[in-house]
């Protein structure tokens, strides 16, 4: 509870002030469908870029090991992109537009090497289009996520999280059917639906919501005792604060964060060659895997969202990436198409759970309300140094081993992610919403 400034009274001693009243805010459904929208957006270009860009570069690279790292490297851009630019949006958001700008201008431009991908013919080409779309994308990628922080209390975030996730998954369930109906088809009308769709659906969500910012965004709350509210003149301080200790629990969940991120992107970078090497599917076939996965990852995210108030924060991601195990030793014990379906499946659930939980989490430990988009930069940071290097290593691990040996190497990794959940979950009391 934050600090009331006293208040002298007339024989000398001190009485707290009266405090200023927080109005009470309900969680605003029309809100959270608009975020929602912009950031399936979004979503919908990243999820068809990891189903579908290892399978363009195995026509220049056939070590998995190199591609793995290919689609690593492009994560990592936002390590050096998001800190910046989500402490700028930081500064926006009290103006007309809010984080807005950053956002429209961010998709307009990274849309243009994404639909050149399958037209470039050499890999020094396909690198271009790849980083260039990376680099900007990874720059407002964690500015949309921060929105809803801009229009939801922060008792209502995790359930605002859940309805977000789902249509999150509702994007893998996009890039699956586009990957079944018209990779096979024609590959560059595939990559040029994603984003046209982004465009479309992020100009309906400021159309609908961010045009009116103004009057939608939250107000600022009263802040007691300002004297103990630290003030942060750039990004770096925010950060520097953030991990100021070893042991503080920004630091112990960015780690959980960095290893549930990079197995995650590891599978999704490598399944469709999975499906392509040990199950015998075509790429388009292959690359629809995802889909039952994201049908129960539909289901179950809003039941975890609610959950996880009674349940903690910690132990549902905790519980998450047991279950997460659980579903890759089953793909692997069963290497069938239905075997794979219901890996799939668990593993999705599993990821339900921490997908959630994580960024709220880490927004709950942020010193002050005004630099939510810079703590979000911090779970960009930890995810993205775990999609940067979980592809290559599950990759590497594949070349010394074999495509057969995948789910299992998976599974091990995992389970070094659950010992870290594990000593986060008891050494850090879980911050259940009210």
């Amino acid at each position: 509870m934050l600090h009331q400034p006293a208040v002298p009274t007339s024989d000398g001693a001190s009485t707290p002030a009266p405090s200023v009243p927080v109005p009470e805010r309900r969680m605003s459904a029309s809100a959270v469908l608009w975020v929602t929208l912009a950031v399936f957006a979004q979503e919908s270009v990243w999820n068809f870029y990891d189903a579908q860009v290892p399978e363009q570069l195995r026509q220049y690279v056939t070590s998995a090991g190199v591609i793995g790292l290919i689609m690593g490297l492009d994560h990592s851009l936002g390590i050096f992109t998001q800190p910046s630019v989500g402490f700028l949006s930081d500064k926006l958001v009290r103006r007309k537009a809010g984080r807005w700008p950053v956002v429209l201008i961010g998709a307009a431009i990274a849309t243009v090497p994404f639909a050149l991908i399958p037209w470039a013919n050499s890999l020094p080409v396909l690198m271009v289009c790849v980083v260039g779309f990376a680099l900007i994308a990874n720059a407002f990628k964690g500015v949309t996520e921060t929105l809803i922080s801009d229009y939801v209390p922060a008792g209502s975030r995790s359930k605002a999280q859940g309805f977000i996730k789902a249509g999150v998954s509702l994007t893998i369930i996009v890039s699956s059917l586009i990957s079944l109906l018209v990779v096979d088809r024609s590959l560059h009308l595939a990559f040029a639906i994603p984003p046209a769709l982004m465009l479309i659906m992020l100009g309906m969500s400021w159309m609908f919501l961010g045009r009116r910012h103004e009057q939608a965004v939250l107000p600022e709350p009263p802040t007691e005792g300002q004297k103990d509210v630290p003030q942060f003149t750039s990004p770096w301080a925010v950060l520097k604060d953030a991990v100021r200790s070893p042991s503080s629990p920004t630091v112990l969940l960015m780690i959980g964060i960095f290893c549930f991120s990079g197995m995650w992107t590891a599978l999704r970078s490598l399944n469709t060659p999975y499906g392509t090497e040990v199950l015998g599917l075509t790429r388009g076939e292959a690359g629809g895997l995802a889909l039952p996965g994201a049908v129960a990852f539909l289901v179950c995210v809003l039941p975890l969202a609610y959950g996880s108030d009674r349940l903690g924060q910690l132990r549902a991601m905790r519980y998450g990436v047991g279950l997460f195990v659980i579903g890759l030793l089953v793909g692997f014990a069963v290497p069938t198409v239905p075997g794979t379906v219901v890996s799939m499946v668990l593993s999705a659930i599993g990821y339900a759970s921490f997908a959630v939980n994580a960024l709220v989490a880490l927004w709950n430990l942020a010193p002050t309300q005004k630099v939510l988009g810079t703590y979000t930069a911090l779970y960009t940071i930890a995810s993205s140094a775990g999609m940067a290097l979980g592809p290559a290593i599950l990759g590497i691990t594949v070349d010394l081993t074999s495509w057969r040996f995948m789910m299992l190497n998976a599974a091990a990794f995992a389970a070094i992610t659950f010992a870290v959940f594990t000593l986060l979950a008891r050494r850090v009391p879980d911050r259940r919403e009210s």
